[in-house]
């Protein structure tokens, strides 16, 4: 492990100490140990298990994506290193290199320009042009209808839901 690996990685688990909670920091970031560093800004980070990194992905990639700007720049690149046991062979240990996908949240997309139909008759979705139409027989009872459906007391609900 290269100093300046070690010196970034702990200058962003600083900034994101302060940042969470002390049992989510205890059990996601110490585990982690930084490998490298490379001439590009990518920070390789070694991580227990392929959970491990997608439980970082999911939930923390926000933070450890601000934590390694403020340290590298607007260039900066997490890599992680997953350490695997190989249960066949030799059972030596090997790594997996995953860069991280930096997802950011999913924002509502705004629309400027009106939607106009150019088509003022409403299109059934369903039906797909150029496909033709193939009688199938449903199997439904037609004496069940709603126009010999006796109302009750018990089912004065259910024939107006069925009805709207």
């Amino acid at each position: 492990m290269t100093n300046a690996a070690k010196s970034v990685w702990n200058n962003c688990l600083s900034f994101i100490k302060d940042n969470i909670q002390e049992q989510a920091y205890k059990t996601w970031f110490e585990p982690i140990v930084a490998i490298s560093l490379s001439e590009d800004n990518a920070l390789h980070i070694q991580v227990p298990s392929k959970f491990f990194y997608e439980w970082l992905e999911e939930h923390y990639v926000v933070i450890l994506k601000t934590a390694l700007t403020k340290e590298l720049g607007n260039q900066a690149k997490l890599v992680y290193k997953i350490k695997m046991e190989n249960t066949s062979g030799n059972k030596l240990p090997f790594t997996e290199q995953i860069p991280s996908t930096y997802r950011s949240s999913v924002k509502t997309q705004e629309i400027d320009v009106p939607i106009v139909n150019k088509n003022p008759e409403l299109k059934n979705p369903f039906i797909i042009p150029g496909i033709r139409n193939v009688k199938i027989e449903s199997q439904l009872n037609a004496n069940y209808s709603f126009d010999n459906f006796l109302e009750g007391d018990s089912n004065r609900l259910s024939r107006s839901a069925g009805l709207a």
